[in-house]
């Protein structure tokens, strides 16, 4: 099983959607790094449902440390935090545990694990993990704020709607204007598909600014790798892209090419189609890359199914606690990993200290 990523700074989750708690390990964590509790709370308060466009699921999600802290420094130690699950209706999952749901992890997660799975919101495969995510990337964050690296995002598409972006979101990774009838328009198309007993997806904007040029490793830890492959720990993600992505395969090399300047004694590039990324390594240019984020499978609608334990096909609808939009409240959980993955690699190299505090 893998529940744990990174080398130097890692995270490890445990906990299930309808179990006591959900948290997370932080390992490696420099000693006498001031960690203020509101600002993790902060974090976890951002992923939380709100309003129709959510889950009517509603938990309070205190953070609350159980190690690794002390006079509100971390001590070197593991740094242990959990929120409490509280708000748990188990019933719809014991009545159809035999029925897999079209679209979640039901009938590989009954495969491999013969059965002994637990089915009650998904277990452990659910997204109310990401909340032990978003705790232990707000410590990262924490971490790389000591060095002046930001990490951002944002929505920029839900379901067919497009949200405004600066220059594409490749250049500047400035967040653009706020847009009060862009956001009126989504709120509408997710609304819709609820009333419709169905969902939408998304795609989320995540931008790293202030990060030094040579950060990361070639090949298999590049920066690319470690973050693709941190961010497919969130349910629902299904695609990723860097810089221009997928938009180079039809560009020619004088058009994808980001040349270099000096700019205030400074070597940048005038684009950023690469995402402020080269061999694997940083170049110095912002960080960005996009994640698409499937729509929440469980879904109001109809569908066909399988009964495991007569091996008949079913019919299956689902009548759980479940949002209509997980891309909405994707976005600090997109930041949190990106953030754990940086803040790694930049221990690696060096560019963040051991030690935080004074001898």
């Amino acid at each position: 099983m893998s529940f744990g990523f990174g080398k130097e700074f890692r995270v490890t989750v445990f906990g299930e959607s309808h179990g006591p708690c959900v948290g997370v390990v932080v390992e490696g964590c420099p000693s006498g790094l001031k960690i203020d509790l509101e600002d993790i709370q902060r974090e976890l308060d951002r992923r939380k449902p709100a309003g129709e466009l959510a889950t009517p699921r509603r938990e309070a999600d205190r953070v609350r440390v159980l190690s690794g802290l002390f006079n509100g420094h971390t001590d070197g130690g593991p740094l242990s935090m959990i929120v409490e699950n509280e708000d748990v209706d188990s019933s719809w999952y014991e009545k159809n545990r035999y029925l897999p749901r079209p679209g979640h992890a039901d009938y590989p997660a009954y495969i491999k694990y013969c059965g002994m799975n637990d089915y009650r919101g998904g277990g452990f495969f659910s997204g109310r993990m990401t909340a032990a995510l978003v705790m232990g990337g707000g410590v990262a964050k924490k971490l790389l704020a000591s060095a002046h690296v930001e990490v951002t995002a944002r929505l920029v598409q839900v379901g067919r709607m497009k949200l405004p972006r600066e220059g594409e979101g490749q250049t500047t990774g400035a967040a653009p204007p706020s847009d009060p009838a862009a956001e009126k328009l989504v709120e509408r198309e997710i609304l819709e598909a609820a009333r419709d007993g169905d969902s939408v997806g998304g795609i989320v904007e995540c931008t790293v600014l202030n990060l030094p040029a040579g950060v990361g490793e070639p090949y298999f830890d590049s920066i690319e790798s470690m973050i693709a492959h941190a961010v497919f720990s969130i349910p629902g993600v299904k695609a990723i892209e860097f810089g221009a992505g997928f938009g180079l395969a039809s560009m020619r090399g004088s058009e994808a090419n980001d040349e270099f300047l000096i700019r205030g004694g400074v070597v940048e590039t005038r684009t950023n189609n690469s995402g402020g990324i080269l061999g694997g390594l940083s170049t110095g240019m912002p960080v960005v890359f996009r994640v698409g984020i499937k729509p929440t499978p469980s879904i109001r609608k109809a569908q066909k199914s399988v009964d495991l334990r007569a091996m008949e096909e079913a019919t299956i609808v689902i009548n759980g606690r479940h949002d209509p939009c997980i891309a909405v409240r994707a976005v600090p959980v997109v930041e949190a990993v990106a953030a754990i993955c940086i803040a790694d690699l930049m221990i690696r190299d060096g560019k963040i200290v051991r030690r935080q505090g004074r001898r």
